[in-house]
């Protein structure tokens, strides 16, 4: 355990939880002119408990996005007074997000204790550290609980082998197949990075099976559950080489279950849209929908930590999908009817080749619309430029004859089950 609050009577956790709520509240929507207008008509004082809270509206990214477009830079959901000696991000969509004061202020400590990481040793982190808060939020977090971290980013396989080995660098942090992209780059110079014993990994899908490569190479593999805007909603826990099922919610955090698209919640054991709720004084965010897909598991954790606890990720309420780390949306390639005029209809599938996230943009062109092969092959490479450009995930194009005329315009074929 990291501390006692893991073991707290679920009584006793949303008793302090919603201790002094609605006076912090009231306070946060005084400060924040954006928030107080999303809040209007409502009754700030009577917030006290969970079913109160749920009288309050949902906020949906798409209204924090048209809020800040109207009112740069955050839509007056941020009070600017708290921005002093932080960062600012900007995460897909756009969405602009400052980092919150304090310590390990995306609250990454307590997945990082529950991986096995403790103080002293030395983390390899691969996060990106671009535009996004991504690797922010695990240094942060690592800093915080006393281990060395090496900001290693994105790219540069070699670099980052060269890195571990001289540093002898103990835990990987990043996303969860680059783990073994460096693995087999050091395994291919015939020198294995023998010192890594421990991962937390997020971003992007742990497979079975690849969960199980790590562990027969002696790596003891976990992973958490983060957003950009909320920073570590929930962890995954083990009791010794046990890695238990689902994920236990971090302290602090107000989760809620609602059928997606509505502020309904749904029955439990149901899959529903994760709606977060981090009443930090500088960004508060209320009843937050994620877009992410869980359930919830009733008993406690094995491990005995008595926290809520969610079934993982399971998918997106919208088409958005995590593709190597980065979120994919159906709005990123709004603009290529406008930069391909030829376009009919366009569709993006992401599947999973040689243990990879794979995406190809299958178009259809307009009728009439009869390129030679040589016009086709320049087009297709023009398409996965454009795609790479939008999404800053490299894929294929390839025209085809037709498309399904069901409205999907993100198609994530991936088996979360087998990987």
């Amino acid at each position: 355990m990291f501390d006692e609050f893991d073991t707290l009577s679920p009584d006793e956790r949303e008793s302090q939880l919603f201790t002094g709520f609605a006076e912090n509240l009231k306070r946060s929507s005084a400060a924040c002119p954006g928030l107080d207008a999303h809040l209007k008509g409502h009754d700030l004082s009577s917030i006290n408990d969970r079913q109160a809270l749920q009288g309050l509206p949902v906020l949906r990214k798409s209204v924090l996005m048209a809020a800040q477009q109207s009112n740069p830079p955050f839509g007056g959901f941020v009070d600017e007074s708290s921005l002093e000696g932080l960062r600012v991000f900007m995460s897909p969509g756009p969405v602009y997000e400052p980092q919150v004061a304090g310590s390990d202020p995306w609250q990454a400590v307590r997945a990082l204790h529950a991986a096995g990481i403790r103080r002293g040793m030395r983390v390899h982190n691969a996060f990106s550290y671009h535009l996004t808060p991504g690797g922010f939020i695990i240094d942060e977090g690592a800093r915080a609980l006393g281990c060395v971290v090496f900001p290693a980013g994105v790219g540069g396989t070699e670099s980052q082998v060269q890195a571990i080995r001289h540093l002898g660098s103990q835990v990987y942090v990043g996303t969860p197949d680059y783990l073994q992209v460096l693995l087999d780059h050091a395994q291919g110079e015939s020198a294995p990075l023998s010192t890594i014993t421990h991962a937390l990994v997020s971003g992007g899908a742990l497979f079975p099976a690849m969960r199980q490569r790590y562990q027969e190479q002696g790596i003891h593999v976990l992973q958490c559950y983060a957003t950009a805007d909320l920073g570590v909603i929930a962890y995954e826990t083990s009791s010794g080489d046990t890695i238990h099922a689902g994920m236990v919610v971090n302290e602090g955090l107000i989760v809620e279950l609602l059928v997606p698209g509505t502020d309904t919640p749904v029955s439990p054991g149901q899959v529903g849209e994760v709606v977060v709720t981090r009443l930090d004084s500088g960004y508060p965010l209320l009843r937050f929908a994620t877009g992410d897909l869980s359930a919830q598991i009733t008993e406690q954790s094995p491990c005995g930590r008595t926290q809520m606890r969610l079934a993982g990720w399971m998918g997106r309420a919208d088409q958005r999908a995590k593709v190597r780390g980065m979120f994919v949306d159906p709005v990123q390639l709004h603009a290529l009817p406008r930069q391909f005029k030829q376009l009919d209809r366009w569709r993006l599938t992401i599947t999973r080749e040689g243990g990879k996230d794979f995406m190809k943009l299958r178009v259809t062109l307009k009728p009439g619309t009869t390129p030679s092969a040589e016009e086709a092959n320049a087009l297709q490479k023009d398409l996965a430029a454009a795609l790479k450009a939008s999404t800053n995930v490299s894929g294929q194009a390839a025209i085809v004859d037709a498309l399904p005329d069901d409205g999907v315009v993100v198609d994530d074929q991936r088996d979360y089950e087998k990987g």
